[in-house]
Formats: C-alpha cells, structure tokens, sequence
C-alpha cells in the first residue's frame, strides 16, 4: 500500500486528548502503576508528552479545562477530590510555550470558556501564544456547564444554556475585531532608521458597543501567523451545533458507534453548508479512548487490568457534573432519561442515541474507562479496522484520543496503532509545512477562509479612525 493517503482514502487526524489534572476522562486509573498523571505539575511531564506526539506525528494535543469542580454527587465535591477527578486542575496555557519549544510542528488546542474571561485579555493571550509557537494554537471555544464555577466569579448560577451562547456570539465578534480588524497588513515596519516600529496610522481602534462588551481600543498583540487562531468547538445541542457550524474549524461529538457518528456528521455538514461555508472547511472529530497492544489478546488483558484501577465514585462525580444528575439518588438498574437543564445536555442523550438504555450501572461499567466516548480494545490490526469504519463509513475526519493510563496509552498507540495506520496510508509519516490552520484545512494562506466570520472583519478598519488621526502633533516638531 502507499505510504501516503491517497484522494480515495482521508487522511486521519489523530489529536491526544489531555488535561492539566490527574483523572480525565478514565476515574481512578491515576493508581496504576505505570501513570504518570500525579506529574501534571512537573513541566517534564507536559514536553515529553509534546515530543512523544510529534515522533507519532500527531495534529495536535488538545488540552482540556474546566474552572468549577464537580460537586452534583451525592451535593458535595468529596469524591471528585478523592478520586481527583479534574480537580486539582492547573490552567491550559501554563504548559503551552514550553512544549512548543521542544518540538517544531504538533499543534495546541486550548480550551477558554467565554463566560469567564474578557475578550480583550483572552485575544492577547492566544495571540501571544500564536506567535511564540509559530502559528500553533486552536482555540477551544466553550461555555461552561458548571454551577461551581459560575458561584466563584459571584453568579447565583450558571448562565442559561442558550444565554450562553448568545454571548458567545457576540463574544467572538469581538476577537475577530480585535485580530482581523485592528491591525491592517503592514501596520508593523520595524524601521531602524525612522525610528518608526509600528505605523500607527494602521491600527484601529475596534470601537465595539454591545450588549455584554464594551471594548473601544485596539488589539494589543501585533498580527500572529494566524492572526485568528484555529477555532475549535464541540457543540452538540441544536443551539450548540448552530454556533459550532458557524464557527468552527475543528468540531468535536460524542458518538457512541459508527452509525450514529455518520447520521451526526451528515447532519453538520449539512448545516455547514447552510451558514455559507464548505462543508470541509469543519473536521470532525470523535472522541475514543484505545487499549491496544501488539495482540487482540494482549489488550484484552490490559483493558482487564486497567479496569481494576477504574473508580465507580470517582466516574459517578464526573457524570453527575455532566449531566447535572445526582446519580446517588437514582437506583442503579433504573433506565437513564436525559434532562434538560444547563449542563452538557446532550450526555445522557448521546448514550441512547443507538436506542440503547443505559443505568447508572452500565454508566460505572462501561464509561469508568473512556469518559465520555467509547473505547476500543485491540490489536494494531483490529483497532485500524475499527479506525477506518468511523472515518470511511462513520464520516469523521479524525479522533480526539483520551488516555486510559497516561502515557502508556499513547506511546502504545503510537508504536502499534501508527505504524498499522501508515501502512495502510491513512496517517501523515511528516508534517505538511506551515501553521496549524495550514496542516489541518490545507489551506495555503494560514488565514481564515473567506466563507468565516471573522473574514468579514478584516476590512473592519476601513473608513475608521485610526491612533494617528487620534493622536495630536508632536511639541518637538
């Protein structure tokens, strides 16, 4: 076979899924043996994991956060800190400048809620990281779902669902002023000898007036490599699907099969298509989690041995900030009905999407490994088989990879999944040049395309005043 996808056969982009805590999405496994995820506060830790992803030549490492704890279990946060289930939990961007130091090319995603952070700050610190890992950084969009996190910055709650996203909106208009329209192309000239570094007859104050920001100044960073960093999101309600396939260059579901992954992804590419953008301007990605080994027998045995270490407690507080349920109150062996309410509310439906009915039982059965998403057990073989399904039939373009035991998971994944994927010609051998956006999209310019929002602002400026108009002559002539 070719060494090199082929037209016929899509490229699979592989991001590892990780988080700046101790238990992600498999509760309890931090005891075994081989985890490392007790080091999350060693910087080692974070760039050896960087440089294990680029010798697999993964897209990206898509850092995961959350700024509230899970505390719906049984009414207190008890047995996610006793589980250290994502919590303790550093902030995402700590690590970022490190690991890109240490490798040339793999990717980071972070994750920033826009509930609680001021636009004008958070588009300086992703446009600092843009430039200080060369055109690395996706940016994550969320909202966050946690009525823990919504108390600690003084709410009564968290803000209603699609309030959320109403802001949200908006907030992404900002930074697309701030990054597109703020500094014309350019506007920085470095020129020793005038004197002159920044011309600033071409920066423009955005003059934004809305109705949750008001932010009349300019962007603070110079234009970065991507000026917009690549947008991530992972919206799966309607209102969140409807702000993701606007949005979004990179989206994330939860696909409890194939068959649900492929109604899924026809259905956001549809509605790519009705915001006016090309459907393949959206890679999708599912959220998997693999044990693998050189044999089908030997990953059996390791997925036996892993779940000894897995935490029934410790997964129930994970669910129960998920869904909103306290899964203490409910019996064990009683079918799962989702509830609307203004955590991730699609949790619950997303496991009964195969019209299947789940416990809290099968919950700490089947999810105490995998989080959120399914896992596969395997050999090279049979997991590339089951990797293919869901690009080739199941419509995704890639996976988001969470660990099972960090990082055996993924260095098993990279020495006898890859070389199986590379083999067929399914995934990169070397990194394609450029910027994130320009690995991922293939796209030449590392800009934003022009059917994206934040394209609209980039001629934000003109006819606006600018600091020169503003400013007044010099008293030295």
């Amino acid at each position: 076979m070719s060494d090199t996808p082929s037209s016929a056969q899509k490229r699979i982009i592989l991001n590892a899924f990780d988080m700046s805590c101790v238990g992600h999405q498999a509760a309890g496994t931090w005891r075994h043996p081989a985890s490392q995820a007790s080091r999350y506060n060693d910087l080692e830790y974070w760039t050896n994991l960087a440089v294990e992803l680029e010798r697999g030549c993964f897209d990206t490492l898509f850092i995961a956060d959350v700024v509230g704890v899970y505390d719906v279990y049984r009414g207190s946060a008890e047995a996610a800190l006793q589980d250290a289930a994502q919590v303790p939990v550093n902030d995402p961007f700590g690590a970022i400048s490190a690991m890109a130091a240490v490798t040339r090319h793999v990717g980071f995603g972070i994750t920033a809620a826009v509930t609680f952070e001021h636009p004008f700050l958070l588009a300086r610190r992703l446009s600092t990281l843009d430039h200080l890992t060369q055109g690395r950084v996706a940016w994550n969009v969320v909202s966050s779902y946690l009525d823990s996190a919504a108390r600690n910055i003084g709410l009564d709650r968290q803000i209603a669902h699609d309030d959320r996203y109403a802001l949200a909106e908006e907030y992404m208009e900002v930074t697309y002023k701030l990054w597109e329209g703020s500094w014309e192309e350019g506007a920085v000239l470095r020129d020793r000898t005038r004197g002159v570094f920044t011309d600033a007859g071409k920066v423009h104050p955005i003059q934004h007036e809305g109705k949750f920001f008001r932010v009349p100044g300019f962007h603070l960073c110079e234009p970065s490599p991507q000026r917009t960093p690549v947008i991530f999101q992972a919206g799966a309600s309607a209102r969140g699907r409807q702000f993701a396939t606007r949005h979004a260059e990179a989206m994330f579901i939860l696909a409890t099969s194939v068959e649900t992954a492929g109604a899924l992804t026809d259905k956001i590419r549809s509605e790519v298509a009705a915001n006016g953008r090309e459907p393949d301007s959206v890679k999708i990605f599912a959220l998997l989690t693999i044990i693998t080994g050189p044999t089908d027998e030997a990953a059996q045995q390791k997925y036996a041995e892993y779940l000894s270490y897995a935490s029934a407690e410790g997964t129930l507080a994970l669910y129960g900030g998920w869904t909103g349920l306290d899964f203490s109150s409910l019996d064990p062996d009683t079918p799962l009905t989702a509830v609307a309410n203004d955590s991730l509310r699609t949790t619950l439906e997303s496991l009964a999407a195969d019209g299947d009915t789940w416990t809290v039982r099968d919950v700490i059965q089947k999810r105490s490994i995998g989080g959120l998403g399914p896992v596969l057990v395997g050999g090279p073989e049979t997991i590339a088989d089951q990797l293919e399904r869901w690009v080739d039939e199941g419509g995704v373009d890639g996976f988001n990879l969470a660990y099972a035991v960090t990082p055996a998971s993924t260095t098993d994944f990279i020495d006898f999944v890859v070389p199986e994927l590379r083999k067929r010609g399914r995934v990169q051998r070397e990194y394609a040049p450029g910027t994130l956006r320009e690995k991922l999209l293939g796209d030449s310019s590392g800009r934003v395309r022009e059917s994206h929002p934040a394209a609209h602002w980039r001629q934000h400026y003109v006819g606006r005043e600018s600091v020169a108009d503003a400013s007044h002559s010099s008293p030295f002539g």
